[in-house]
């Protein structure tokens, strides 16, 4: 691979790492796990990057090798059975606060215009940068500055408008069942 060609990677790993890292994180859920999988996927994109004719889609072909890499690796992982007198005790993790709170803000999202909505996924669920999200949705970065803090400063009054009403709720409850 040419000096110029090594630079360019680089550079490119150095922009586009922590985009990357999120990817990685979306396919396997223990964040070292995730490190290793884009290193590997790093690592067999550098052996082909003079082959990616389009730079532009450079993401996309990272986000394909790290989906077939953890493809591989859950195929090659090795069951252990190990037999027993007793079963050991199964954890449950109990994830209902999670789902609450996925529930509420999916919820509170209804109160957005679209646009707004728009906005408030590609900057804070996409992670897309300001330029990014400005070219996505065909508008400037300063429409998408004000867009997104005027839906944020929406979903805050929403959710403050929801915590006094359930406060209230939660009083009356009280109130009823000390009579």
């Amino acid at each position: 691979m040419a000096q110029g060609e090594v630079l360019e990677f680089e550079e490119y790993v150095r922009t586009r790492q922590d985009a990357l890292l999120r990817s990685a994180r979306r396919l396997v859920p223990d964040p070292v796990d995730a490190q290793d999988l884009l290193q590997t996927a790093l690592v067999r994109t550098y052996g082909r990057w003079e082959g990616i004719a389009d730079k532009r889609l450079a993401d996309a072909y990272l986000r394909r090798v790290m989906i077939n890499t953890r493809t591989e690796w859950w195929r090659a992982r090795k069951l252990e059975e190990v037999p027993t007198e007793q079963l050991p005790d199964a954890s449950v993790e109990d994830s209902t606060e999670q789902h609450a709170d996925r529930a509420l803000l999916m919820d509170i999202m209804k109160v957005l215009a679209p646009k707004q909505r728009s906005v408030v996924v590609l900057r804070h669920w996409e992670q897309m940068s300001t330029e990014e999200t400005a070219a996505a949705l065909g508008m400037s970065a300063g429409t998408v500055k004000s867009t997104l803090h005027r839906a944020l400063a929406r979903l805050r009054e929403e959710l403050e408008a929801r915590d006094l009403d359930a406060r209230a709720l939660e009083r009356e409850e009280r109130e009823r069942c000390a009579a």
